[in-house]
């Protein structure tokens, strides 16, 4: 008994590792991906759909960290200059994290939300995607919800089980399903991991177009 706990921690913190850098490796491919889209002006819509945006609430906040990350670089160059092997790693390290930003930001634009004739898909930047078809989808409406912060994005109330993917804790389109249907989350349970929703919450910023676009399909 000694002996099989142990290395079942062991096996646990291996699994951990395991998924924290798979996942690290998927958002870093995608966030070269995104910037190469946005020089292409090539948006990820599928052939036939339309693309809907969900980045205002937090595109202001986005823009503030790339700006001081571009100023940081020649400060810290400025600091550490006398020491040139300190200044080239800060110099490699600050030129990362800026592409990292902007990469994020054109996540935000490169992957929007769609819908098309195979049905909608839910997406958040670098990660999120969820696609679901139209026979899985019973209602599409508008419903605007401000969440507490913090508030997991799975949770279950009166036995139904909901997918809120916020934007600065808001969604303001609502999917009600017509049975469950299973998504995977980034990251390990209880927060990431497959979860099997019924409802599925998230925001759009232009929630009328995104209803006549659905129309549509679902009269």
């Amino acid at each position: 008994m000694s002996t099989t706990a142990p290395a079942r921690r062991t096996r646990e913190r291996l699994s951990a590792i395991g998924t924290f850098a798979r996942r690290a490796v998927v958002m870093e491919l995608r966030v070269y991906e995104s910037i190469g889209r946005a020089i292409i002006r090539r948006p990820a819509v599928p052939h036939g759909a339309i693309g809907f945006h969900y980045h205002q609430p937090v595109q202001t906040i986005l823009i503030v960290f790339i700006v001081l990350s571009a100023l940081e670089i020649p400060i810290i160059d400025l600091i550490v200059h006398p020491w040139p092997v300190v200044r080239i790693a800060f110099l490699i390290l600050g030129i990362w994290g800026l592409t990292w930003m902007i990469g994020l930001l054109c996540g935000f634009f490169m992957r929007p939300h769609t819908v098309g004739p195979d049905g909608i898909l839910v997406r958040e930047g670098l990660e999120i995607s969820i696609s679901l078809r139209w026979d899985d989808i019973a209602s599409v409406s508008r419903v605007r919800n401000v969440d507490e912060p913090k508030s997991p994005k799975v949770a279950e109330s009166d036995g139904i089980t909901s997918l809120s993917v916020r934007m600065q804790d808001e969604t303001n389109v609502e999917i009600a399903l017509e049975h469950a249907v299973t998504v995977r989350l980034p990251g390990r349970q209880p927060k990431g991991g497959a979860h099997a929703v019924e409802v599925i919450r998230f925001w759009v910023d232009d929630s009328d177009a995104f209803m006549a676009a659905v129309r549509d399909f679902i009269p």
